[in-house]
């Protein structure tokens, strides 16, 4: 078990982009932003803080948003977490990143800042606003020089997938600490992400290269290799093996889930998984989370139920992206559908029924 219990909390909807690819408006373009109030915001970090207690773990927080420096609290709320001495990352847009604002969200505890490129120039803009690109590479040295660690996410789908590499270079010419890409969840209409089983897999062997390519140039950047598809890759060219002496029923790895993660929105409305759009289980601001963990959330954790993953050797280690098949298909326990792995056994939902 984790020492650290990781609570993604968006403390606002209020944003100065609006993403093709965002979540909070995917189902409703028109929706009105939520904020939470300042007393609202007390009464979360005391019910993760009771969370953390019952069940023995440390908090962490990833404060987003939305972009969340334009809460008008969000500074009183960083002070808050300095004094309890709770550790946070947050989690923005970069248009807001001046070196005074970030050596004081420095100063007050921030370990990380992640940004987002998920493209080049041109395709980067067209998902977010024009300028977002340059502006996002600029700021990059600016979290660096505060001693903030910059961290780099991708979100791929098949729009931009031929130029994950090339965005690769970009950021670590940018000076990113850490680089990782995620894949895109299908939300509203389309069900699709644009990309095959086999063109995922030929993504990852081309960043692999490219990875150690940097790593043995002796860059700073470390790359997270973040979606748990890159388990069964590895396992595939022999970088992962599978542990001697693993014990039968045991979760090793694979998504947080159910394991050691909650999403909290401004609303209060607290989800399994943000990325899962159906994966609502309680209200932060009228439930207890400790008893959300033991009830609700119980749903996530039926891994007999992954319909081919249960039936996979490689089933407590990977499971592949929850969250991007629900998003296909709406069942949180499909076969991820850009997993390329080949089963001759039965799914976990026959092994059930004998």
């Amino acid at each position: 078990m984790k020492q650290y219990f990781a609570f993604q909390w968006h403390i606002t909807d209020d944003c100065d982009q609006r993403c093709k690819h965002c979540y909070i408006f995917a189902e409703n373009a028109c929706k009105r932003p939520d904020s939470m109030t300042w007393e609202q915001m007390r009464q979360v970090v005391a019910n993760c803080e009771d969370f953390c207690e019952v069940y023995g773990r440390l908090p962490y927080f990833y404060i987003t948003g939305g972009d969340p420096i334009l809460h008008p609290d969000f500074w009183p709320l960083l002070e808050m977490l300095a004094i309890k001495r709770i550790p946070f990352t947050i989690m923005g847009n970069p248009f807001h990143l001046t070196d005074a604002a970030c050596a004081r969200m420095k100063r007050l505890g921030c370990e990380k800042y992640q940004l987002s490129v998920d493209g080049l120039e041109e395709t980067h803009d067209w998902f977010r606003k024009p300028g977002s690109y340059r502006t996002t590479l600029e700021k990059i040295r600016t979290i660096n020089r505060a001693g903030i660690r910059s961290v780099v996410m991708t979100t791929v789908s098949g729009t931009n997938i031929h130029e994950v590499p090339a965005i690769i270079d970009a950021v670590v010419g940018a000076g990113a600490n850490v680089y990782a890409f995620a894949r895109y969840c299908p939300t509203g209409a389309e069900k699709d992400t644009g990309m095959t089983p086999q063109q995922y897999r030929d993504l990852l062997a081309v960043c692999d290269a490219k990875f150690k390519a940097w790593e043995a140039s002796g860059c700073d950047t470390y790359f997270n290799r973040k979606d748990h598809l890159w388990t069964l890759y590895q396992y595939e060219t022999g970088a992962f093996r599978l542990p001697a002496g693993a014990e039968e029923g045991m979760i090793y790895g694979g998504c947080n889930c159910g394991n050691c993660h909650l999403t909290i929105l401004p609303t209060g409305d607290v989800y399994a998984c943000r990325r899962v759009q159906n994966s609502r289980v309680g209200n932060a601001l009228e439930d207890r989370l400790a008893d959300l963990w033991v009830s609700e959330m119980e749903a996530y954790r039926e891994y007999g139920r992954f319909k081919k993953c249960a039936g996979c050797e490689l089933g407590p280690w990977c499971r592949g992206c929850p969250a991007v098949a629900a998003g296909a298909g709406g069942d949180f326990y499909a076969p991820d559908p850009q997993c390329w792995k080949k089963l001759n056994c039965l799914t976990g939902e026959e092994l059930a029924e004998g």
